[in-house]
């Protein structure tokens, strides 16, 4: 019981070091008081019984000193705490919708958008070892690419062998979102939580994204938008007779339908204009998902000072019945 004590106003306790100077000052008192008789010969005396009042007579002191002891205890206020906790086992589940459309390979971010999208994906998915993680790949189409796991290394091994021109080419937004929304629908996780990334405007598939949206408000999923690309122009890259060659081409970003997305869905809309923008996103992303997992707390403080004063009383009331009854002196 006493390791869940604690004490409200523990500088009372500085009191109890006055029950060493009062049971000094007892014994020196006692000693003062008593009576000496000179006899020649003692034999007399030694048959003579003795009272069973001489083996309890500080009986009355030691119930001061004990009432005084709980008194002083009592004025600390003991305190004991009863806690119910709640926490959510179930963690977060997440997953990664990526774009991996040819737009992605522009190197406005080094050394391409997808390479630096890959990089960060893989930091913020060593940085979160209880939460389930999924990966959603989307162009002109999309696919899982991970289901839900916790197996981390097949994360991270899918994500660095990820790479831009292996489906059909376009930007299909609703699609990706649509795709990651079915992998959690069905998760009876506490949290959650879509991270789209995207460099572009929805110009394939057949889910309007607006729609998907819709989907993952309904099934209680948070989606975070990330446009990746500078503003203004960035060099893509073009396929030409003489092979791969950058030009620079207008960066254009559907900021307003990823706002849209993130907000009506109670996550946030980023925008990575550069390498360490990104990681912040996600550093920023990944302080808001462990915030979202709160230990609920309920305690309880119980006083526990009021069996003490219905001791000492107790203590002290003995006391006075054994003084005036037993232990009456001549002069009371």
């Amino acid at each position: 019981m006493m390791k869940d004590i604690t004490f409200a106003n523990p500088y009372f306790l500085w009191g109890l070091l006055i029950i060493p100077l009062a049971i000094v000052w007892y014994v020196f008192r006692h000693k003062k008081q008593e009576a000496s008789v000179r006899f020649s010969d003692l034999q007399g005396f030694e048959t003579l019984p003795k009272c069973w009042r001489v083996y309890v007579r500080h009986i009355l002191f030691v119930l001061q000193m004990a009432a005084l002891v709980l008194l002083i205890i009592a004025m600390a206020r003991p305190q004991s705490t009863s806690t119910n906790q709640t926490s959510n086992i179930e963690g977060i589940d997440i997953i990664l919708a990526q774009d991996v459309s040819g737009s992605m390979l522009a190197r406005d971010l080094k050394p391409d958008r997808l390479e630096a999208s890959k990089k960060v994906a893989q930091e913020f998915v060593e940085g979160r070892p209880g939460d389930r993680m999924g990966l959603v790949v989307f162009a002109g189409e999309s696919y899982t690419q991970v289901p839900l796991t916790t197996d981390h290394e097949v994360m991270i091994r899918m994500l660095k062998d990820m790479k831009s021109g292996v489906i059909d080419d376009g930007t299909a937004i609703g699609d990706g979102l649509a795709t990651a929304i079915n992998r959690l629908k069905d998760s009876e996780a506490v949290s959650k939580v879509i991270i789209l990334l995207t460099d572009g405007m929805n110009n394939a598939g057949s889910i309007d994204p607006y729609t998907a949206a819709e989907m993952a408000k309904i099934f209680g999923i948070r989606v975070y938008t990330i446009g990746a690309g500078t503003r203004g122009m960035a060099p893509y890259p073009v396929q030409t007779l003489f092979g791969t060659q950058y030009q620079q081409m207008k960066v254009e970003i559907d900021e307003k339908l990823l706002t849209t997305i993130a907000n009506s869905t109670g996550g946030k809309y980023f925008r990575a204009t550069s390498n360490e923008k990104l990681s912040e996103i996600y550093e920023e992303i990944d302080q808001m998902e462990r915030s979202k997992i709160e230990v609920t707390e309920f305690r309880h403080v119980r006083e526990e000072f009021y069996p003490l004063v219905a001791w000492a009383i107790a203590l002290l009331l003995l006391e006075f019945v054994l003084r005036k009854t037993v232990f009456r002196t001549i002069s009371e």
